[in-house]
């Protein structure tokens, strides 16, 4: 399994410090939602400090937890793919302090720096690939079926 990619550390130097110039220092109290399903997806946040549950509504009743994030991580992606809806649900776990980025300024910025554009893609492509990687070992682990007497 490949290893855990964090966003701003995947950055090269020049480029962090030029996203981190959209950086806007934010906090959600434990329990806060942060952005339901279906919503208009338009930033995205690296999680500084704290724990923070994707969860897919599964009955109208009942969500489930599809991940956990918690610092460096990165905390939604689809500001970066149309038609720009978020694909989960987030909430707090606990108190979490962000880096909050507008995804409007994100996609201008690596417009104007193609380096920028092409690594903030490329890592936010491979940590969607290492989620996946993730998500599908959790549902081999759910539903293998032990076989028994062979």
């Amino acid at each position: 399994m490949t290893k855990e990619i964090k966003l701003l550390t995947a950055l090269p130097y020049k480029q962090r410090e030029r996203l981190m110039e959209l950086a806007k220092e934010v906090s959600f109290a434990e329990d806060a939602r942060i952005f339901e399903a279906g919503g208009t997806a338009d930033r995205f946040w690296v999680i500084r400090s704290g724990a923070v549950h994707l969860d897919q509504q599964v009955t109208s009743m009942r969500r489930v937890t599809v991940a956990s994030l918690g610092a460096g991580d990165l905390l939604g992606w689809s500001w970066l793919f149309p038609p720009y809806r978020w694909d989960f649900g987030a909430e707090a776990f606990s108190r979490v302090r962000a880096y909050e980025f507008d995804g409007s300024a994100a996609l201008a910025l690596s417009v104007e720096d193609p380096l920028l554009g092409l690594s903030l893609v490329r890592t936010v492509a491979e940590i969607l690939a290492r989620r996946l990687e993730l998500t599908r070992g959790r549902l081999l682990e759910q539903y293998t079926i032990p076989r028994r007497g062979l």
